[in-house]
């Protein structure tokens, strides 16, 4: 059964094409001021990783704007701790973009499942 596991995360890994940037607010002492502020560390770079889109199909209408959401997920190793509200700067397909994890992963024996919101600063 073991092999089984094995090949079914190889397969499911295969299909990774980004790669995973993980930053948390820790506190650092700022060198000029003194001052302890939170600031954005990266703990862990370059982890291989896929991002999914998909659309809800429902729209959210406005007077002005109809907007369909889109509904974001993170493929990763299932080993890799990610905190909720974690930044994750991603990069595929040539582009990198920063998302703030929106909540408990789901984890499975071949990877784990993260939904994703777009950083405030980039929405």
């Amino acid at each position: 059964m073991v092999d089984a596991w094995k090949q079914a995360r190889k397969a499911v890994e295969s299909r990774y094409k980004g790669l995973c940037d993980i930053l948390e607010k820790r506190k650092v002492k700022d060198e000029v001021t003194k001052a302890t502020v939170l600031k954005d560390i990266t703990v862990l770079s370059n982890q291989p990783c896929r991002l999914s889109y998909s659309s809800s199909g429902t729209a959210n209408q406005t007077d002005t704007v109809s907007n369909i959401e889109q509904i974001i997920k993170l493929f990763i190793a299932p080993e890799i701790k990610i905190a909720p509200g974690s930044k994750l700067r991603i990069t595929q397909n040539g582009v990198t973009t920063d998302y703030i994890s929106g909540g408990v992963p789901s984890v499975y024996e071949t990877h784990q499942e993260i939904s994703l919101e777009l950083e405030k600063e980039n929405a």
